[in-house]
């Protein structure tokens, strides 16, 4: 008998699916293999019977739960094999209240698409075995760098708010192409929404909603190291503004075209890094100046 590779998280948060009013199903297991067609019956039944799937009150329910629409359920995401993330992340700072780790390359902040385990949020988890820690902003998976964490629960917000109120200084560096037809430092504001894939951004008319700082930092021949302070923080923003300016990120899979054979090439990382996180503490007023201990490569150009 054949036996699968399961990677499956508890500590991680579950997923909530609010059974469909639109429909009629024998059970709550019918109902989730037609809205998951992507996630086998025997895959949603092994969940089942290792307690991953519950009721609103987070108590395990049987698979023959009649369908009743609109019962909220939750149910912990599991990856069949998934695949190892050969890179490790790095603490540089826990006190009680805030972790700031730096990220590798190709290792998502949080459950996603094919990873659950292979995330930094789960390994951190893990490692440290406290179940509150929550990231309180993301990088992309293909972007190194910081990423602060909250470690309690009791004092998240005041640090969330951090980001809300635009009291926290983030910069980043990227090798790209040069732009001798700019001005450097350059500000670029535009309009961010969704791209027709639902994994992309595009930039659209309307009233800005993104905002860049962007200054070069080195010049070597026709490529540059930029410095890219985001004001804003809108999904793949950088990228976007840079790849649209005429000087797409170095090793950028996404912009300005999609190349899905590099999307998990690992000898070509994208050249782009949260390299400094700055901010006075809201709790106790110490100034805060974080630095990743990564660096950019001018190798893999």
């Amino acid at each position: 008998m054949q036996t699968r590779s399961y990677s499956t998280t508890p500590l991680i948060p579950p997923s909530t699916f609010v059974l469909p009013y639109q429909g009629a199903w024998p059970t709550v297991l019918d109902c989730l293999c037609d809205n998951f067609p992507n996630i086998s019956r025997e895959n949603w039944l092994g969940r089942f019977e290792r307690k991953l799937v519950l009721d609103s009150q987070q108590n395990p329910i049987h698979h023959d739960l009649p369908y009743r629409a609109g019962l909220r359920i939750y149910y912990y995401r599991e990856i069949v094999g998934e695949k190892l993330i050969p890179f490790q992340e790095t603490i540089l700072y826990q006190d009680e209240h805030i972790l700031v780790v730096d990220k590798p390359h190709f290792l998502s902040v949080t459950p996603t698409g094919d990873y659950v385990a292979q995330t930094l949020q789960a390994r951190l988890i893990a490692r440290l075995n406290n179940l509150e820690l929550q990231p309180l902003h993301r990088i992309d998976r293909h972007t190194a760098g910081l990423v602060l964490f909250s470690v309690q629960k009791k004092t998240r917000a005041v640090y969330q708010a951090l980001f809300r109120e635009q009291q926290i200084s983030k910069r980043y560096e990227a090798i790209a192409p040069a732009l001798p037809r700019l001005r450097f430092p350059h500000s670029r504001s535009t309009r961010i929404v969704q791209g027709e894939q639902f994994f992309l951004s595009q930039e659209v008319a309307g009233a800005p909603n993104s905002h860049t700082i962007i200054d070069v930092i080195e010049q070597r021949g026709e490529w540059c190291r930029y410095q890219l302070n985001p004001v804003s923080g809108k999904k793949h923003q950088l990228r976007l503004h840079m790849a649209n300016l005429g000087a797409p990120i170095c090793n950028d899979p996404f912009y300005p075209v999609v190349d899905n054979d590099a999307v998990d090439d690992y000898a070509k990382p994208l050249q782009l890094l949260a390299k400094e996180l700055t901010f006075t503490d809201p709790l106790s007023g110490v100034p805060h100046h974080f630095q990743s201990e990564q660096s950019l490569s001018w190798n893999v150009i």
